[in-house]
């Protein structure tokens, strides 16, 4: 199937800096700073971003739940299956961990077939809409579909790029977190 998941991240802000835990007036003085720096893909974001985020992260959260899933935190960190260079040019020096997903425990992780935005939110009927996998449902989907990275790299055949991985456990990342925090 696969061995790694990969995250991609800002160098000079670290792996796994989530605006998700922070509380929400101060994320959103966060991505007001960002918008008004124009750093990276983030500051393209829309106004109610984070409104829609946390609804779409506590949404994924309560159907992993009834999956099964025992996430160990409220709101997930994001890394994807499989490489997406690409995802590079969304920061100004952009960073790649590679993590071996033996690292996880299988009931702490979930899996959209693209980003959780679209994933959610776009209409068009396809089975893995609305949908949160788990760790043994995510190969079946997988050998039907294949990485959207490989089909669609460019993004124009729909808006799923790269299978998303939702980490609801700081244990696995807990050296990576640790020394990023240390960074700043």
């Amino acid at each position: 199937m696969f061995n790694f998941l990969y995250h991609y991240y800002e160098e000079s802000a670290g792996p796994f800096r989530n605006l998700s835990d922070l509380e929400p007036e101060e994320a959103e003085l966060v991505l007001s700073e960002i918008r008004l720096l124009k750093k990276g893909y983030a500051s393209k974001r829309s106004n109610d971003y984070l409104t829609i985020r946390r609804s779409l992260e506590l949404k994924a959260r309560e159907i992993f739940i009834m999956k099964g899933g025992r996430p160990v935190r409220s709101f997930p960190h994001y890394m994807t299956v499989g490489e997406c260079p690409w995802l590079l040019e969304w920061y100004e020096k952009g960073r790649e961990l590679r993590i071996p997903i033996s690292n996880f425990v299988p009931d702490t992780i979930s899996f959209t077939y693209g980003d959780l935005f679209p994933t959610m939110r776009y209409q068009d009927g396809k089975m893995y809409r609305n949908q949160v996998y788990t760790f043994n449902e995510i190969e079946a989907l997988i050998n039907e579909f294949g990485l959207p990275q490989e089909w669609n790299r460019l993004g124009n055949n729909g808006p799923e790029r790269y299978i998303e991985v939702q980490v609801w456990d700081d244990k696995p990342l807990s050296t990576l977190l640790l020394n990023s925090f240390k960074i700043q």
